[in-house]
């Protein structure tokens, strides 16, 4: 292999690097305590200020140390996100703005909405601002759907374009925003806060840009593909990395000032997949900042450990499938078969949601319990073990799909949720047993959506 090196699964079972134990049960018991320790609490709030809110594509903590998240409505013509932030105090959720209102793009404009924060919150820490971006998907006020395509010239429906925000978490008021791309939606943001560079990626076209935070300049470095990735992580050399099409890293250094891909595709289930579709869904720092680990947007989603320093690309491990085993001749959706939120909390763990569903043949979840479910595990960097310690319980139904996952400065983990069937959305807090807590959990912070 050349530039590149990927480790399989069946390479770590050989080697017992990677045990039997690490991959998850198609079944397993009943969550509730673990043999390491107490039992993890989980409580579900609702986007109580915003009805019209039918998913949750982003949630960050912030420089603050407090939890932010997305009450997104593209489900609803007109429909606009409005931002939330967990209330420690009074244990619920604070409206806090509308964000159409606050770029001067309201929601009955006429024009494609600004329905959503998509993987898009980015905060600074020296200066307490909160980054983020909108996306578009949401219909105008007097149409059922909207397609970019369609309506690209049309100057009355055309989506004025994806909108930065930079919010004083200080101050609690808007610095100032801009339109960070015309036209087009953000699909998912990234900050490199010593460089003040913003980068992002285009949807529908799949275009990587830069944008100076100082100079308020954007520029469009290229086309990358037709799908998108869902995340860009930083390395240490400042370099910005996503996925293409196919599966191969992308990454923009900023010196020579180009994208480049790698020789060699993501970790994919080789059986029945090409690679194709397997972009990043989801990337964490370790705490030491020397690897990520992510989860692939396909069916079967793999987990995988990638090491950006090493090499003159990264290597990376193949942590095998994140959801349970099954039939390979049955189409899977990816609404149903998915991994995300992940994210490291105070015990140095890292802790993720992964979809579960009822299967006769690999999975035959008793009667009492729900149709699809989002299990919380929790896998040690070391051994690679792994552990289930919590469900997510939604009040009226399945709690499968989450987007994304945060801690706060308390150590308390956050998982945003994805609208099942006209149930209400929001998010899940888990609360950490005392002694996996601990102050300023939420450092080194992610800054990245």
């Amino acid at each position: 292999m050349r530039n590149a090196t990927t480790i399989h699964r069946r390479d770590f079972l050989k080697t017992g690097v990677l045990s039997a134990a690490a991959v998850p049960l198609a079944a397993p018991p009943a969550p509730g305590g673990t043999d390491a320790g107490p039992p993890y609490s989980c409580k579900f709030y609702p986007f109580t200020d915003h009805p019209n809110a039918d998913t949750c594509w982003s949630l960050s903590v912030g420089p603050d140390g407090r939890i932010y998240a997305s009450a997104c409505a593209e489900g609803s013509p007109g429909g606009t996100v409005k931002l939330m932030r967990y209330n420690e105090t009074t244990d619920k959720l604070d409206y806090l703005f509308d964000l159409a209102e606050k770029v001067d793009d309201p929601g009955d404009s006429g024009r494609a909405s600004q329905c959503k924060i998509h993987y898009s919150f980015a905060p600074s820490m020296s200066d307490g601002i909160m980054y983020m971006a909108t996306h578009l998907s949401g219909p105008p006020i007097d149409l059922p759907v909207y397609s970019p395509w369609y309506s690209w010239h049309d100057p009355k429906r055309c989506f004025r374009g994806a909108a930065v925000v930079a919010y004083d978490t200080r101050k609690e008021e808007i610095a100032w925003w801009d339109t960070l791309i015309p036209k087009e939606g953000c699909r998912c943001l990234a900050f490199d806060e010593e460089r003040g560079t913003l980068y992002a990626l285009s949807y529908p076209r799949d275009h990587f840009i830069t944008y100076d935070v100082k100079k308020r300049r954007r520029r469009d470095i290229g086309r990358i593909g037709s799908i998108n990735g869902q995340a860009i992580f930083l390395d240490k050399k400042h370099r910005a990395y996503t996925t293409n099409d196919y599966g191969h890293l992308v990454r923009y250094t900023p010196e020579k000032d180009r994208l480049e891909w790698s020789p060699e595709p993501l970790p994919h289930d080789r059986r029945n997949q090409t690679g194709w579709h397997s972009v990043f869904y989801d990337v964490v720092a370790s705490p030491d900042r020397e690897c990520v680990y992510a989860s692939t947007w396909i069916p079967q989603p793999r987990l995988m450990r990638i090491w950006p320093n090493e090499g003159e690309w990264p290597r990376i491990e193949d942590l095998g499938p994140a959801t349970q085993e099954q039939d390979l001749s049955f189409p899977q959706s990816m609404f149903t078969d998915h991994c995300g939120g992940l994210t490291f909390a105070a015990d140095a763990r890292l802790y993720y949601v992964a979809s579960r569903w009822r299967d006769a043949r690999y999975n035959p979840l008793p009667a009492n319990r729900e149709e699809r479910e989002g299990a919380v595990w929790r896998m040690d960097p070391g051994t690679l073990k792994r552990e289930e310690v919590a469900l997510l319980k939604h009040p009226v139904g399945t709690a499968h799909y989450v987007s994304r996952g945060a801690v706060d400065h308390r150590g308390d983990l956050f998982f945003g949720y994805i609208n099942h069937r006209g149930r209400p959305a929001g998010i899940f807090r888990v609360t950490m047993p005392a002694d996996r807590k601990k102050e300023n959990a939420h450092l080194p912070i992610r800054v990245w959506g």
